[in-house]
């Protein structure tokens, strides 16, 4: 089923509610007069609420309308960049180099503009001391606090303990950065650095 309104000669009822192309409301018409008002006025007449009683028609330029409807359309969608989930785990008692580790891939994800999922995993007895992965978690967060921001508090899941670490950089600019990265010579540090970024895809454990 069609999406596009009606216009013109194919709005097929007796009278309209009609509005002005500045939005001034004209008042309830003959579907004939308000045709030959949009052909004066060199404008559409577009039916914009065909289920009120009149149907409510505005007279506009459609395909201007269309075509800025499409733009606008284009530009949400480009700055609606998908925003990834990535995931890192960790134990309550991991050493320091194991944690300086899984601290790097954090801040590589979060410098992408992607989400991070931290979960901690407890076995055993570990079970029995939460607070031993809630301090972890706490922790992490504050090492990359100017990365990133706490967008779900540690909770417990079963087995395991979740946060959440939302990037402060939106994927989109973070796009744009790794783009004029790559278009710098190949000895600048930030080009070095885009060129180690793991795949979006990836689950570092």
């Amino acid at each position: 089923m069609s999406t596009e309104p009606r216009i013109n000669e194919r709005i097929r009822v007796p009278e309209v509610r009609l509005v002005g192309p500045n939005g001034e409301q004209v008042g309830i018409v003959s579907i004939g007069d308000a045709l030959k008002l949009a052909q004066e006025s060199d404008l559409d007449l577009v039916e914009v609420a065909a289920t009120a009683r009149p149907p409510v028609c505005k007279l506009m330029d459609y395909g201007k309308f269309k075509y800025e409807s499409a733009m606008k359309a284009r530009e949400a969608r480009r700055n609606q960049a998908h925003t990834i989930i990535k995931e890192i785990k960790l134990r309550p008692k991991i050493d320091p180099h194991d944690y300086e580790t899984k601290k790097g891939h954090v801040v590589r994800f979060l410098k992408a503009g992607d989400k991070v999922k931290v979960t901690i995993m407890f076995r055993g007895r570990e079970q029995s001391r939460p607070e031993l992965g809630f301090r972890l978690l706490q922790r992490l967060a504050e090492d990359v606090t100017e990365l990133g921001f706490v967008e779900s508090q540690p909770k417990q899941d079963g087995r395991n303990m979740i946060m959440v670490i939302g990037p402060h950089k939106k994927k989109a600019e973070a796009k744009a950065e790794r783009a004029a990265a790559r278009s710098g010579a190949p000895g600048d540090p930030e080009h070095d650095v885009d060129a180690e970024l793991a795949p979006a895809s990836e689950s570092q454990e």
